[in-house]
């Protein structure tokens, strides 16, 4: 299969306002596309998660079936949104490709494209898409998208949407490191990173330390998976890095080069000297694209220094060094933690984009959006919320992040 075309008009019969000579094609393949593809992900308002690198290791160590959909206007590339369709029960969702790992998504748009605001030609684009995969899906899934990025409305912000569970939290990176957590409780900051660095030099010191060579990088990879296994065991949960195909999909992004500063990930930790010579206490792995820096995870060693509190100092070294690089925003992801919300003055609600294709999908859609409210009222309940993750971690493991 090589790619299935729509050339259907972009505004419906009969409705009012612009129309825009389109073509929407969904291809199975990456490769024709990249070219295109790795000039969209270069503005610093598309996504790193859609970006080539990050997609195609996804594909590569996965059984995945791309639906990828790219929207032309002549010889310009208007969009391309990196899905994929995977099966729930009997239902066919479209979603985006590596979504469960996913931060953040936007799709990649133009910038001619983002700057249209007629509200009906965006409605529009809806039904492009549903006409596009009606043979291929139920229902189109879009998660984790914020109809505000970086004060940019997402040209998909009037289609059907609900708020997703799980917000996201930033904190901006001024021009140096002392205005940066100015915004913060600055002064109390300083005495806790004294305090940190004070303990730590007790037993020894310690040094922030960046993988570099492959084999430095495995084996920081691999020492990760085995701390997040202890914790969320300890913590009665789910492993959600546990599958083989995900820590492999992990692997080979520390394999990519993104060019310059840009990586699909990047691995951090403090590792220890003295009384505990070489143990690594804290380990983040960020990635970054442009002005923008994603944690997209992190683990303690809780068996050594834990007193010094290891992973929030890698934050104090890594947020330092990113204000040193140039970086405009440090994002801790998503989900709504006390240490997030300690660093982070901003707080990003993010939407999940649901289009039924099908009579399954419009099912679907209502379940979904069931779902997705009784999550949050779920989460906004610490005690039923930490009742249901002890049922979820008796149930077995589960590669869901989603919840």
């Amino acid at each position: 299969m090589g790619s299935q075309e729509s050339t259907m008009p972009a505004a419906p019969q009969g409705a009012s306002g612009p129309t825009l000579p389109m073509i929407v094609e969904v291809h199975d393949r990456m490769e024709p596309l990249e070219r295109e593809w790795r000039a969209l992900e270069r503005d610093n308002g598309n996504s790193l998660h859609q970006g080539y690198d990050w997609c195609a290791a996804w594909i590569k160590t996965h059984d995945s079936q791309p639906a990828i959909v790219r929207a032309t206007d002549g010889d310009k590339t208007l969009f391309i949104l990196p899905l994929e369709i995977v099966r729930h029960n009997m239902v066919r969702t479209v979603q985006f490709i590596a979504g469960r790992f996913s931060n953040i998504n936007t799709g990649l748009f133009s910038p001619e494209f983002r700057s249209l605001t007629d509200e009906t030609l965006m409605r529009s684009i809806g039904g492009r898409l549903i006409e596009s995969l009606k043979d291929k899906a139920d229902i189109v899934t879009l998660r984790n998208v914020p109809l505000l990025w970086r004060d940019e409305p997402h040209p998909f912000r009037y289609l059907p949407s609900v708020v997703n569970q799980n917000h996201a939290f930033q904190l901006p990176l001024l021009e140096t490191f002392t205005a940066t957590i100015a915004q913060l409780n600055a002064k109390r900051r300083r005495k806790k990173y004294r305090s940190q660095v004070k303990r730590l030099e007790v037993s020894g010191g310690f040094d922030h330390i960046v993988a570099r060579t492959p084999v430095e990088r495995s084996a920081l990879m691999e020492l990760f998976f085995q701390q997040k296994a202890v914790r969320f065991k300890a913590l009665g949960l789910p492993n959600v890095f546990h599958a083989p195909e995900t820590q492999a999909f992990f692997h080979l992004l520390l394999e990519t080069d993104g060019g310059g500063r840009d990586t699909p990930l990047q691995l951090h930790a403090i590792r220890l000297k003295g009384e505990h010579e070489g143990r690594i206490a804290a380990i983040a792995g960020l990635s970054r694209k442009g002005d923008h820096i994603i944690c997209q995870f992190g683990s303690i060693d809780e068996s050594v220094a834990a007193e010094a509190s290891p992973g929030e100092l890698l934050f104090w070294l890594m947020i330092e060094q990113a204000c040193a690089e140039g970086a405009a925003l440090f994002d801790f992801g998503i989900g709504d933690q006390g240490y997030k919300r300690s660093w982070c003055p901003v707080e990003t609600v993010q939407h999940d984009i649901l289009l039924p294709i099908s009579a399954v999908g419009r099912l679907a859609v209502v379940a979904q959006r069931g779902v997705t409210r009784t999550k949050a009222a779920i989460k906004g309940n610490p005690r039923v919320y930490a009742l249901l993750q002890r049922l979820r971690a008796k149930a077995g493991p589960s590669e869901s992040t989603d919840d």
